[in-house]
């Protein structure tokens, strides 16, 4: 049968490109079958008929084309202004086919990635709104690739933020995009970015030296310590009820779902919390994931933790794919109350985890489920965590911070030309 359909693909390709000739055809046809029918009762094929069937395939071919944008970036150290971006570009058509900047482009352009390729596909590939994956994609939308993107991957339009990306030469990254017509704009995420992050991570450990065991950059601090570096380190994004509404499946549990629950901080979302998400997802039909609340991560990890604050962080996990609810400000202790109220069937926690249980009069968070025999421990698929992708950042503070000033060089240069060529 598949065959068969693609053997005659060539007719319905030419009925949909050629409506007009195939309409007069079908007209033809029609006012000869009603003239034979009527003379001398030969054919019975009625006009209605066949204009009926027509309008109804060229539909049915029409209804297959499907609108294909594509998105490129880096997505280092992804966020969820990322995450929106890809949210926009999706609504721009029907299908998201993402190009991940390879390390090497990422290098020549901007200098040194924080988070590897691989690392960075999976973070890509883990979000709710991408249906297509390119690795190593160039940082530059030049001819050969832009041709490859229309011709191969059946490509519509090239999607951006309305934030300058510029080559080292100062020019438009997507220039010949913009120049064929299939250059579509969105609005960037206010209130975060990767240089940002790299910021609020770089001022706690500058503002941290000193204080507590050892001098670490990383280590605890009391609380009133805590809350005055913290302040110097607070987001400046305004989440809204129907941004976590854009991002929310907004679909509940059925009757008779098992229910997953899996809890944790989620900082600086990384490659390791999509792995034990998609995890935790296939041991149930519906995956429920507590959040802390930004006082319970600190306690439990001390400064500069949680980098993102509660919202941030919640808005990272609502992306992936594999997440279907959140709890936004989740307690440390999975209670019995929890259990009963979200209908939990399996209670689960990966092997690689920061908090300090062992601190003293530190209760097992865990112990209820366990005690009800619905708790699981599984082996984490991968062992980045929040603070190795932290201390990346630290070790290569230098490098990060030539490569914000090259990035701000080239702004301020595009922006004196633009503001050149408009007083002109």
């Amino acid at each position: 049968m598949a065959m068969e359909y693609e053997s005659n693909n060539w007719i319905w390709e030419w009925m949909y490109n050629t409506p007009h000739l195939f309409g007069g055809l079908m007209l033809t046809a029609a006012l000869l079958g009603f003239s034979t029918s009527y003379f001398g009762g030969i054919g019975n094929f009625p006009v209605s008929y066949a204009w009926s069937n027509l309008g109804f395939l060229l539909k049915k071919k029409r209804e297959k084309r499907r609108v294909r944008v594509y998105m490129d970036g880096c997505f280092d150290l992804m966020h969820y202004g990322h995450a929106n971006a890809l949210r926009q570009a999706k609504a721009l058509g029907d299908e998201l086919v993402v190009g991940v900047v390879s390390d090497e482009e990422i290098i020549a352009n901007k200098g040194p990635p924080i988070l590897s390729m691989e690392e960075r596909l999976a973070l890509v590939s883990g979000l709710k709104w991408v249906d297509q994956v390119i690795a190593n994609a160039p940082y530059a939308i030049t001819e050969e690739f832009m041709n490859s993107l229309f011709n191969e991957h059946k490509i519509d339009y090239v999607i951006h933020g309305d934030d300058p990306c510029l080559l080292p030469d100062g020019s438009d990254a997507y220039a010949l995009a913009k120049i064929a017509g299939r250059y579509k704009q969105i609005k960037r995420t206010e209130g975060v970015s990767s240089t940002d992050i790299v910021g609020r991570i770089l001022s706690s450990v500058n503002d941290n030296k000193g204080v507590g065991d050892n001098n670490t950059t990383l280590s605890k601090v009391d609380s009133g310590k805590r809350h005055q570096l913290q302040r110097g380190q607070l987001s400046q994004f305004l989440p809204t009820s129907r941004r976590i509404v854009q991002f929310s499946n907004g679909k509940g549990p059925g009757p008779n779902a098992r229910i997953v629950y899996i809890d944790g901080a989620f900082d600086l979302f990384h490659a390791g919390h999509v792995e034990i998400l998609k995890k935790a997802r296939q041991l149930g039909d519906f995956l429920l994931v507590g959040i802390y609340p930004d006082y319970i991560v600190s306690e439990q990890r001390g400064m500069p933790y949680p980098v993102m604050h509660l919202l941030e962080r919640t808005l990272s996990v609502l992306a992936c794919r594999y997440v279907d609810e959140v709890i936004i400000g989740a307690p440390w202790e999975v209670t019995k109350d929890m259990i009963t109220t979200f209908n939990i069937s399996l209670v689960v926690h990966g092997t690689v985890a920061e908090s300090n249980s062992s601190l003293p009069g530190e209760t097992d968070p865990y112990a209820i489920p366990k005690s009800m025999g619905i708790f699981r421990l599984l082996e984490s698929p991968k062992s980045i965590t929040t603070s190795s992708v932290a201390q990346r950042i630290v070790t290569n503070h230098e490098v990060y911070m030539k490569r914000n000033a090259k990035k701000l060089q080239s702004e301020k240069k595009y922006y004196e030309e633009k503001a050149y060529v408009a007083g002109d």
